[in-house]
């Protein structure tokens, strides 16, 4: 493994992040002579861009690897590296601008808060542990919101292009289908399929900013909330959410696009081309959209019948139980995170849903986070198949996805993934049980995390923050950013002895 083209390629990154900052830069500096905002956010951007992109260019042209040809040991490590890397670099800005300093909390106590919000942006989780949003300068909202933009840029091609060409991820299962030109080196697909679905990605984003505009939204509200929408993300400008605007138009806009974000952007990239019916023939985005039906259905139908703990029922509109429950299955099963409601006053059923919602996440190839659509349909088919060989024990019974044999190593993949996914979700909310929080909240921020949501459940719940959490805690649930964002392996092989071996 060649450690020289790590932090070589680790100081290219730096560098394109450094470029990324100007925008912010460029927000402070308008929003300082217009409007007077803070200088400290404009000096914090400067700041932070100047040490991003000196360190960069340091690793870049110091560190020369001999061999530039990129190999799948060192296609985890700059995977996982690089969001670690870009997550403590992207946290200066809030650091030197102080954004989390409190008398009485020390320099640790405010770094967990810097990188933890930082995270949270770039993983596109969206949990938060600010608890007044709306005091922040726009150029603090912007850098923000526009880090979940960057990290779903990352995680389009992450998903489709990077991680099935390193065995990993919910989308091995077509590596052969990503769009571009097909080759056994990593370099040259990974530089084509970028293209082709950077372009899908930017033109819903832009599509979406003019929708929200036409809306009750100003542009800069508008173009925060696609870079939410888009990333799957969910940081908003406002400390209500969506529930701020309290308009159908905003909701159906956005709903709509977290519906598309949810989905195979390899998907988007076929039917621009022209072939629409491949939404249609795709086994996975079928059962995406049965599960979001369904699941409306069912919010619906309970939050207009039954009443919650304070007994209560929180709609009497059907219209109104529909508006809302759509919204939030699409905001929950996206793991995008966004709030038109606070769904803890809900029935139990309905909270019960959006859980297990939780655990289902996006499509593959999408931005969104959760174990994925195509894992629980693969678990799904094997086990229908399992029981049919209990009846038929001689009969060969292959797991069929879009008419084509799935490989048994990919089988046994999911079946590994999800002992991992529950194992290590189990021991998280130990640990956040043992450093003081209730087991509701423990388990909320811990799926919440993990599946790249943001808001849980408890004292984590949609009208709440994570500012509460112990220091510690902040870490651990910033490990489980990155483990959900990355799909477990690629950050647990790092762990493993025989991947440091010649």
């Amino acid at each position: 493994m060649s450690r020289k083209l790590i932090f070589h390629t680790l100081g290219n990154l730096l560098i394109c992040l450094a470029g990324t900052m100007l925008l912010p830069l460029g927000i402070a500096i308008y929003y300082y002579f217009s409007a007077g905002e803070p200088k400290e956010d404009l000096f914090a951007f400067v700041y932070a861009t100047v040490i991003t992109l000196c360190v960069g260019l340091i690793l870049r042209f110091t560190i020369r690897p001999a061999e530039p040809e990129l190999g799948i040991r060192e296609g985890f490590a700059i995977v996982a590296l690089g969001w670690v890397f870009v997550a403590l670099f992207g946290s200066f800005p809030y650091l030197f601008a102080d954004v989390f300093s409190a008398e009485g909390r020390s320099p640790l106590e405010e770094f967990s808060f810097c990188y933890f919000e930082s995270m949270s942006g770039f993983s596109t989780t969206g949990a938060t542990v600010l608890t007044e949003i709306e005091h922040l300068s726009h150029a603090m909202l912007f850098w923000r919101s526009f880090s979940h933009w960057l990290g779903g840029m990352g995680i389009v091609v992450l998903a489709v292009a990077i991680l099935p060409m390193l065995g990993v991820g919910g989308m091995q299962l077509f590596r052969a289908e990503a769009p571009g030109p097909q080759t056994d080196r990593l370099t040259p697909r990974i530089a084509q399929t970028a293209k082709l679905l950077w372009g899908v990605y930017i033109l819903l984003s832009v599509l979406e900013t003019l929708l929200l505009w036409l809306g009750d939204m100003t542009l800069f509200d508008a173009l925060c909330h696609t870079f939410g929408t888009m990333a799957t993300g969910g940081f908003s400008t406002k400390n209500g959410s969506i529930a701020h605007y309290d308009s159908v138009y905003i909701e159906t806009v956005i709903t709509f696009f977290m519906f598309l974000a949810g989905t195979n952007f390899a998907l988007h990239y076929r039917a621009l081309r022209g072939d629409v019916k491949s939404y249609f023939k795709d086994t996975e985005f079928r059962f995406y959209c049965v599960v979001i039906l369904s699941s409306i259905l069912l919010v619906s139908w309970n939050t207009v019948r039954f009443e919650n703990v304070d007994g209560q029922i929180p709609y009497d509109s059907v219209w109104v139980s529909i508006r809302h429950a759509t919204f939030q299955v699409l905001s929950i099963t996206t793991t995008t995170g966004y709030g038109s409601a606070d769904f803890e006053m809900w029935p139990a059923l309905s909270q019960f849903i959006l859980v297990t919602l939780m655990f289902y996440g996006g499509c593959a190839g999408s931005t969104g986070g959760g174990m994925k659509q195509m894992r629980f349909l693969l678990l799904i088919k094997q086990s229908g198949a399992e029981i049919k060989r209990l009846i038929f024990p001689h009969a060969v019974l292959p797991v069929r996805v879009n008419d084509r044999v799935v490989p048994p190593e990919v089988l046994t993949h999911v079946l590994g993934f999800f002992f991992f996914f529950i194992g290590i979700f189990a021991i998280v909310t130990c640990i956040m049980a043992t450093l003081g929080l209730d087991l509701i909240t423990a388990a909320g921020c811990t799926i919440a995390t993990m599946g790249n949501i943001g808001p849980g459940l408890g004292d984590v719940g949609p009208i709440d923050n994570y500012a509460h959490i112990h220091t510690a805690g902040k870490f651990v649930l910033t490990f489980c950013m990155l483990l959900g964002r990355l799909e477990l392996y690629t950050v647990l092989i790092l762990f493993s002895p025989n991947y440091w071996k010649k």
